[in-house]
């Protein structure tokens, strides 16, 4: 009797080492959940919302402008979520309450607000992206702490794409990307 009792319990133990294990893979290397906090995205990703970033593009692609990502910034331990601006070489300029990359208005139909300059990107100052860095901002410019303020980010910041919306349901589906 205790040998079964035993073998039963041993079998219980088997799939919940495989379910935690199957868990962590996904977690850590393939999916993982956010939750937005704050206003810097609104309204294309209002404050309370539940998305998954996905982490696999990066490992084989650079991030593109226009994704949306999640990483840690300088200036804080907390995650941000902002949106790719300025690639790696990239001129990147704010006039007149408009964005230009490369000497061309980014035409930002995301966006129903100007854009002013920061403490690191002052208004007509033309900022060259380094090597190896991206410049963020975020879709809520006048209330969004982003590399107008403290400057860019390298990919080894990044934590995820994001991919998924899935809370609140109204909104649930997969996050579009812009055309530039």
């Amino acid at each position: 009797m205790f040998s079964k009792l035993g073998a039963f319990f041993m079998d219980i133990l088997e799939v919940i080492v495989l379910a935690v294990g199957i868990f962590l893979i996904v977690y850590l290397l393939i999916l993982r959940p956010h939750k937005i906090k704050g206003q810097s995205m609104h309204p294309n990703f209002p404050d309370g919302e539940y998305l998954l970033t996905e982490r696999v593009s990066y490992y084989r692609h650079e991030p593109q402008r226009g994704d949306v990502i999640v990483f840690k910034p300088p200036i804080s331990e907390d995650e941000f979520i902002k949106r790719v601006i300025g690639l790696p070489g990239d001129t990147v300029s704010v006039s007149n309450g408009k964005v230009f990359v490369n000497g061309q208005e980014l035409i930002e139909d995301y966006i129903k607000v100007d854009t002013s300059g920061g403490a690191f990107l002052s208004e007509g100052q033309v900022y060259t992206v380094p090597m190896g860095n991206y410049f963020v901002m975020g879709d809520n410019r006048p209330h969004s702490s982003d590399s107008r303020a403290w400057g860019p980010v390298t990919k080894k910041v990044m934590t995820g794409k994001a991919w998924l919306i899935y809370f609140p349901f109204n909104l649930a589906g997969v996050v579009s990307q812009p055309s530039y």
